[in-house]
């Protein structure tokens, strides 16, 4: 669960309403919200209509066809919206994206501004502005924060990768204008008990030492006429991740959840709340592993594992670890068995390390170079490096990585800091993490009913 002492209501949507925006718009800044995986035991979606089996589609309109743009309650999306928004999506992707698959990302950034066009709609129809000077204080700050340049700077920068500071500008204010919608509307009259935060903290004593998982998640419904298109959408998607596409991205636009908001992000899971085909995967997944897509009650899932954790148990992943790099480069033009040759004779070398002490020593033979390293949070390293260095003791180091582009490495281990142990949330933390979930359960309520009351054409 995160961790956010509120005190009053008023500070409470403000709180919300900076936190989900920049959690909408700074890609790779995720924090928990509410899992919206189908539980095992829910309803299928087709059985809640009446429909036959054997159905006839009258005239030849091709349901796969879609048109690119639309006008919501009078309001123009056009084309160039679309483009510009997407233009934003791959420019998070580091693999190319085929036609095929842009062609399903402009379907969904089209589902994205509906969406925000009645939020920006319902906002103005409750009398409620977003000052020109907020969007820019706001926008500057996702420049920082984001993209690491000044205004001016992302400016040249989306209008060369085919989007538009004004894009981006539309998408802030409409966030705004939502939270700030929900702080009248909706998180005024959100109320948890005390009985329910005391219910929670003795859950969490009783799971003390239990393993908790936190996990991004992509949903993807589905029916029995629909399976297989999407079972074949999701592939694609996990092609794409697989690539080097961004996961919180992706969710961002594809996932049918709530918490496609924050980048898919369920937050801090035990296995007993999630269904269990997703539990049995889960729970042998490693940190940094994607899984999918996995066919559910309602849907499938595509699951990514940020972290795992003990319930009220010190992380080892928050130790901070004293660092020594010892480090070979390969010289232009070396070819890959001399590159293995020079490792192994590194690696054989490396292993006569007897502590920090003897490290300078053994790299001056070799002619390595020498990187020292203090207070290295665990979690700020590889995956790979984590699980490695968390097993060794001090004075250990790891096996030698690397490439023949970027050299070879090893790591020595000169000191850990390991984390104290983890005292939990407390009940003002626990009582904000719930109001706020039950503030995001109402607003995806609400925003359903002004889509069902929406006139939208497309042209």
């Amino acid at each position: 669960m995160s961790l956010h002492a509120l005190n009053t209501i008023a500070i409470r949507t403000r709180q919300l309403a900076k936190k989900t925006l920049l959690l909408s718009l700074i890609a790779g800044i995720s924090l928990p919200a509410i899992a919206q995986t189908v539980r095992d035991d829910a309803a299928p979606p087709e059985t809640t209509l009446d429909v036959p089996e054997g159905l006839t589609i009258f005239g030849k309109q091709d349901p796969n066809v879609r048109r690119a743009t639309a006008i919501v309650n009078s309001e123009i999306i056009t084309g160039t919206d679309i483009d510009q928004r997407v233009a934003l999506i791959l420019a998070a992707n580091d693999a190319p994206v085929s036609e095929e698959e842009r062609a399903r990302l402009r379907l969904q950034v089209l589902r994205n501004l509906i969406d925000e066009t009645l939020q920006i709609q319902e906002a103005a129809a409750n009398d409620i502005t977003v000052e020109e000077a907020q969007v820019e204080r706001t926008y500057a700050q996702v420049a920082s924060q984001n993209f690491r340049r000044d205004t001016t700077a992302l400016d040249k920068y989306l209008d060369s990768i085919g989007s538009s500071s004004r894009s981006l500008k539309r998408q802030i204010r409409g966030e705004l204008a939502w939270q700030r919608l929900l702080g009248r509307n909706v998180t005024p009259f959100i109320n948890v008990s005390e009985e329910e935060v005391k219910e929670v903290i003795e859950r969490l004593k009783a799971s003390k030492g239990t393993e908790e998982f936190r996990i991004g998640e992509i949903y993807l419904s589905a029916n029995s006429q629909n399976r297989t298109e999407v079972a074949q959408n999701a592939t694609r998607i996990v092609e794409q991740l697989q690539q080097g596409g961004s996961f919180v991205a992706y969710a961002r636009q594809f996932s049918e959840a709530s918490t496609a908001a924050v980048g898919g992000d369920l937050g801090w899971l035990q296995l007993g709340q999630l269904p269990p085909a997703l539990a049995v995967v889960a729970r042998d997944m490693q940190v940094g592993q994607l899984a999918g897509p996995i066919e559910i009650p309602g849907g499938f899932s595509l699951m990514y594992l940020i972290d795992k954790r003990q319930i009220l148990t010190a992380n080892p992943r928050d130790a901070l670890l004293g660092l020594k790099q010892l480090s070979i480069a390969f010289a232009p033009g070396t070819t890959e068995g001399e590159a293995t040759r020079r490792a192994s004779e590194f690696a054989s070398a490396t292993r006569a390390i007897k502590g920090c002490g003897s490290a300078d020593e053994i790299a001056a033979k070799l002619g390595a170079t020498v990187t020292n390293n203090d207070q290295v949070p665990v979690r700020d390293l590889p995956a790979p490096l984590q699980d490695t260095l968390i097993a060794l003791s001090i004075g250990e180091a790891t096996q030698p990585f690397g490439s023949v582009k970027d050299g070879v490495r090893v790591l020595v281990l000169c000191g850990r800091d390991d984390p104290q142990t983890e005292g939990g949330p407390s009940a003002e933390q626990l009582m904000a993490n719930m109001e706020e979930e039950k503030v995001n359960r109402r607003a995806q309520i609400y925003l359903r009913d002004l889509r069902r009351d929406a006139v939208i054409e497309y042209n």
